[in-house]
């Protein structure tokens, strides 16, 4: 899509019904694992911050695409191993149950990771 989004709800309005199901779902199972974190729209695709990015998550063809950084695809390499994953990206197929669970698991390790970036740099 060549749009441009200022809010979550901008974004999820313009993908087909049964995406917009999906994306919802997404979005609510990130707050309630970081409910204190901000929704923004960052590269064009929703993004949760709390001390900086969480995670990214956007609607492509044939997948949801999931943008936890590198360390989260990292540390969830064998939960993740049945997806196509990049350094800090996995396509959850369409075709396929999304894995909530994994999400919430990964948002809970990148607000651990962010908090813990912020305790260094109060010591430094």
């Amino acid at each position: 899509m060549n749009s441009t989004y200022d809010k979550f709800d901008s974004y999820i309005s313009l993908q087909p019904v049964n995406i917009q199901v999906i994306l919802e779902k997404i979005r609510n199972t990130i707050h309630a694992a970081a409910s204190d974190a901000e929704e923004v729209i960052s590269y064009q695709m929703p993004a949760f911050n709390y001390h900086g990015i969480l995670v990214y998550f956007a609607a492509c063809k044939n997948h949801i695409g999931f943008y936890p950084t590198a360390s989260g695809i990292a540390n969830f390499k064998d939960e993740l191993s049945k997806y196509k994953t990049s350094k800090g990206a996995v396509q959850f197929p369409l075709d396929k149950p999304i894995p909530y669970n994994i999400i919430t698991k990964i948002v809970n390790f990148r607000i651990k990771e962010n908090l813990n970036k912020v305790k260094l740099k109060i010591k430094n």
